[in-house]
């Protein structure tokens, strides 16, 4: 259950609008706790701000400007001596860090933020919230990546001015975890899958909105992934982050190959169809039958998962288990 934190509107720090760009507006309104159906959500097509219940885009800043040597005068040689072994004159510039990042914030009234774009940082701190070096970087792999279901976690909780950034991801998947959650949907879970490469979102969270979003992961153990793994921001390089990996293990096919995540009605129905066992344990015949069903009797939940292992189409990712020798 949600608790609210009881916390009246900072007037130093007023809400921020965004006239079109509110998640309503932009098609991000439904969360998967709500309408379980739409597991795992809607993502946003690229890098942004969400803040108090809008979407603000982001986009990395281009180098900066290289200076470059005066040029040589016309006619006049040039001892050899000079460019033998000689190092660049001038290194390549750095790209510039994530709060350097550029926010279109061109829906906003202008009184809030001064202008029509802002560096992240900026845009952060005017909101009263810490700067990107000050926050924990969190892989979302699976509902976490849609602003709706974040907005409805921190809820109450905290405010949510959350940056969200796309990053290229190597030696992992999205597969579908071996338990149903409490809304009566089969989460996502990061699957180990070693050649693969993907695109997911990076939540870059505060403490108070870590220890919100710890708190609706109850079935998860929040840790770094394990060396195979690595995550890029663009232009930037590897980047140290979190994510969270399921306690029960991810569902696999007959053949013992994990399932891709998929949306949840195409998720179930797969999973209805290959068990006779699962239909009739929850009397459900379609994925709306099963949701209703499921969400509604916890022990069903329970029994549900128990039958996934007695039926042997769970596999478990131990080095994703804190304390494994080889988990991070």
């Amino acid at each position: 259950m949600h608790h609210g934190s009881g916390r009246s509107p900072d007037p130093v720090f007023p809400p921020v609008t965004a006239p079109g760009r509110e998640l309503r507006a932009l098609g991000y309104a439904e969360d998967p706790i709500a309408r379980p159906l739409t597991y795992p959500g809607l993502r946003p097509p690229g890098s942004g701000l969400l803040v108090d219940g809008c979407f603000l885009d982001l986009r990395v800043t281009p180098p900066s400007s290289v200076a470059r040597p005066p040029a040589r005068p016309r006619g006049r040689p040039v001892p050899a001596a000079a460019d033998a072994g000689a190092s660049p004159a001038t290194p390549p510039a750095p790209q510039p860090s994530p709060g350097h990042w550029v926010l279109d914030v061109s829906a906003v009234p202008p009184h809030v933020f001064g202008g029509a774009e802002i560096p992240l940082d900026e845009a952060l701190r005017a909101c009263g919230r810490p700067v990107m070096a000050d926050r924990r970087p969190v892989l979302a792999v699976g509902s976490n990546a849609s602003p709706a279901q974040i907005a409805r976690k921190l809820a109450g909780r905290t405010r949510p001015v959350v940056p969200m950034t796309y990053a290229h991801v190597s030696g992992l998947t999205a597969g579908a975890s071996a338990h149903v959650s409490r809304p009566g949907y089969v989460p996502a879970v990061p699957v180990l899958a070693p050649g693969a490469s993907t695109e997911l979102v990076v939540l870059w969270l505060d403490d108070e909105q870590l220890t919100a979003v710890d708190r609706t992961e109850p079935n998860y153990h929040r840790v770094r992934p394990p060396a195979p793994v690595t995550v890029a921001l663009p232009g930037l390089g590897p980047l140290g982050c979190h994510l969270y990996a399921g306690r029960h293990g991810c569902l696999t096919d007959a053949g013992g190959v994990p399932i891709r995540l998929a949306g949840q009605p195409d998720l179930l129905a797969g999973l209805l169809a290959a068990s006779p066992r699962l239909v009739r344990l929850t009397g459900a015949r379609t994925p709306e039958e099963f949701v209703a069903r499921t969400r509604a009797d916890a022990h069903l939940r329970d029994d549900v998962r128990r039958l996934w292992r007695q039926e042997g189409i769970v596999l478990d990712q131990p080095e994703l288990v804190p304390g494994h020798p080889t988990a991070p």
